[in-house]
């Protein structure tokens, strides 16, 4: 029945990997499952049979879908079943489209899809570059056009040592979450967040990674080999060359003098008169596809700008390794606990920081054995920031994009929950963008912490490489890349790190590869940037201010005995509710005994602690307390202190004097004080009520 059914054998990294295609999906371009270990994805592709009408771009979707089933869970929705897609699964998504994209070809217009299932999870084997690995093998199958293979890799760095694919064990040691793309002879794609590794040793790392890639991509390429499908025609898109040197020859000169200004609304304004006027001319000889002429004037900005930057000319008067002005400012706002504003030319950014108890940290139910986050980072693009006009939709994968590589960037500098019992929450907006907000977003975020009160380790800055290639196989780099030079330009080459190190790297490429010594100079010259940027922002805040603020809630941590834990929530949480109610603070209890009290007066937060300080204390000899008779017996009475410590008041210490029944003098519910007497030989407390002054509480041996 399934004649075509086929399995390919190979290792990765050390561990076994199992590739079966033929069997399932018989309808799609491509199919395949991958299983590294018992990591289980199944990678589908497909395409339209025509392309898609009214598009200048060619249409990609990738998708990674996250299926609980695949960790042994039910989803936690009030559905039971997997809804959007988490950040972290699109985060997946983007770590796969953008080393598989610039391998289309340019004119294509057939949608494609890729879909990425996973079917079972082994945490030593992240499911992430088994998805790539299945998408490489179900492109180069199918008879979709497209120049791979391609394989990615996991690089760690753990007790002093480069790994590959590192196990969970090994991850729980880690320094270096490093993520490399690449063909048999180049890199294709970054995405790594570090703790402050040094830029020869992430340079390292990406090429050790490379080594192990080449060996996937040799194993991929035999496969293709095999049972690799002819590739379909197409109907290309490319704009006609007569009609593009036809507008070059007419307009050419003004587009140049248009994009010659370091300002974008000048440059916008300049140009759209020119657009006009290549539409009058040209329309009718376009006919129905007047789109085409939007086309070549793209190509025709691009054209004049890529051959500016490669001749070290660039459309606002810099040099190639000039930062645009920058400015730095904290406190902007009042009400809130931290902020700050960071401008870099055109793009600015303003980050507001908010602290909270830790029980504010985010749920996350996915499946991997991350289940929460202390430390949020979330980053904001609204369409005024680049003039235009549109309504707000929430964040689309470029922004949550944008907010985990900032997030990743600020993660090693953030202080252990034990030193800073706070959950912390960023949140970047963008105020107006031309080219590096998300770098923007790392420099607004470290001033606001920074502002906030938070210690952080070190301030953190980033900025974007830029990159133009000829033909010939010659290149040029530059640092700090505004729109124009991201959007005509070959590679964006992000760089986040502390004066010691880096943070966050990433890096989107429109080529097909970069070469390492393209990578050692883009390394150097942000490390440079860096360098620069973060004396710039030390002249509006050079170090975490002394305090929180006060509007952010006070936190006392401490930890008791395990055993107590109980005494402290109280039957069915009874103790714990009325600690709160009553004192009007948030409480976090951990498994380890370390307690958490938030409050926004300090006299509350005070309360609390003395309330469960109460509850867990150990009764001490010769020490007043004040407590509750809870039973009466005729050899005494039993009294409750110190939260439900009780002890015993023989009735030979209820009064001086000799008594008949202890009931004469007390009833259940009374309060009395009380002297601890130390303990019998069951280890039952002994107390006395004669030795102290019932009205002042007054010990009265003294």
């Amino acid at each position: 029945m399934f004649e075509n059914f086929r399995t390919f054998e190979t290792t990765y990294a050390g561990r076994p990997v199992v590739v079966e295609t033929g069997k399932t999906c018989g309808l799609a371009n491509g199919s395949c499952w991958v299983r590294y270990g018992e990591t289980v994805v199944m990678a589908n592709v497909t395409a339209s049979a025509k392309p898609r009408e009214g598009v200048d771009f060619f249409p990609l979707s990738v998708d990674f879908e996250e299926k609980m089933y695949a960790v042994g869970r039910i989803p936690g929705s009030f559905t039971k079943r997997e809804g959007k897609a988490s950040d972290k699964a699109i985060l997946a998504s983007r770590c796969v489209d953008r080393p598989i994209r610039p391998l289309f070809p340019k004119d294509m217009r057939n949608d494609v899809s890729v879909v990425m299932t996973v079917l079972s999870v082994d945490p030593d084997n992240s499911p992430e570059i088994t998805g790539m690995i299945a998408t490489s093998i179900a492109l180069s199958i199918s008879d979709i056009p497209w120049n791979g293979p391609v394989a990615s890799i996991n690089v760690g760095y753990v007790d002093g040592e480069l790994v590959l694919n590192p196990t969970l064990e090994q991850r729980a040691k880690n320094r270096l979450n490093l993520t490399v793309a690449g063909s048999a002879e180049k890199i294709v794609m970054i995405e790594a967040g570090a703790d402050q590794i040094p830029d020869d040793l992430m340079l390292k790392a990406i090429m050790t990674g490379h080594e192990e890639i080449k060996k996937m991509v040799a194993f991929i390429n035999d496969i293709k080999a095999q049972i690799g499908k002819p590739k379909f025609e197409f109907e290309s898109m490319e704009v006609d060359h007569d009609l593009f040197d036809a507008v070059e020859a007419m307009v050419g000169e003004q587009v140049k003098v248009a994009l010659d200004t370091d300002d974008k609304n000048v440059r916008d304004a300049r140009l759209q008169p020119i657009i006009d006027a290549v539409h009058e001319k040209f329309d009718e000889q376009c006919e129905d596809n007047t789109a085409v002429l939007d086309e070549v004037m793209y190509k025709l900005q691009k054209k004049i700008v890529r051959n500016w930057l490669y001749e070290g000319k660039r459309v606002d008067g810099r040099g190639i390794d000039e930062i645009r002005p920058l400015a730095a400012e904290v406190g902007v706002l009042p009400r809130v606990h931290g902020s700050g504003i960071f401008t870099r030319g055109q793009t600015q950014v303003m980050t507001i920081a908010t602290l909270g108890p830790v029980s504010d940290a985010q749920k996350l139910d996915g499946i991997d054995e991350e289940t929460s986050k202390r430390y949020m980072h979330q980053y904001n693009f609204p369409s005024y920031s680049v003039g235009e006009t549109r309504p707000s939709r929430g964040p689309g994968r470029r922004e949550i994009g944008h907010g985990a590589l900032a997030e990743r960037a600020l993660v090693p500098v953030i202080p252990s929950v034990e030193e800073f019992p706070y959950a912390i929450r960023c949140v970047s907006e963008v105020l107006s963008s031309n080219g590096s907000t998300s770098q923007g977003s790392i420099c607004g975020s470290t001033l606001a912490l920074m502002d906030a009160g938070v210690p952080i380790k070190e301030p953190v800055a980033g900025i974007s490489c830029g990159l133009i290639t000829k033909e010939d196989g010659s290149w040029m780099t530059m640092v700090d890349i505004q729109g124009l030079e991201d959007f005509y330009g070959d590679m964006d080459f992000k760089v986040a790190g502390t004066k010691d190190g880096v943070t966050a790297l990433q890096m989107d490429i429109k080529i097909t590869s970069i070469t390492k010594e393209i990578m050692q100079t883009a390394l150097a010259q942000a490390h440079e940037g860096r360098i620069h940027i973060l004396g710039e922002m030390a002249k509006a805040i050079s170090e975490p201010r002394p305090n929180v603020s006060p509007l952010a809630p006070g936190i006392v941590a401490i930890k008791i005995p395990v055993d107590k834990i109980r005494e402290v929530i109280g039957t069915g949480g009874k103790v714990i509710r009325e600690i709160v109610e009553k004192t009007n603070t948030k409480i976090d209890i951990s498994d380890d005994g370390v307690i958490k009290i938030a409050s926004m007066k300090k006299e509350d937060g005070d309360a609390a602690l003395e309330w469960i300080m109460g509850i867990v204390a150990e009764p001490e000899e010769g020490k007043i307390y004040h407590g509750v008779v809870t039973k009466i017996m005729d050899f005494g009475a039993f009294v409750r202190f110190l939260g439900t410590t009780e002890g015993l008041v023989h009735i030979s210490e209820v009064k001086n004097e000799r008594i008949a029944s202890v009931s004469d003098f007390y009833k259940e519910g009374d309060s009395m004080w009380v002297k601890c007497l130390g303990t019998d030989n069951r280890g039952k407390v002994k107390l006395s009520a004669k030795r102290v002054n019932q009205e002042t509480g007054e010990d009265l041996e003294k």
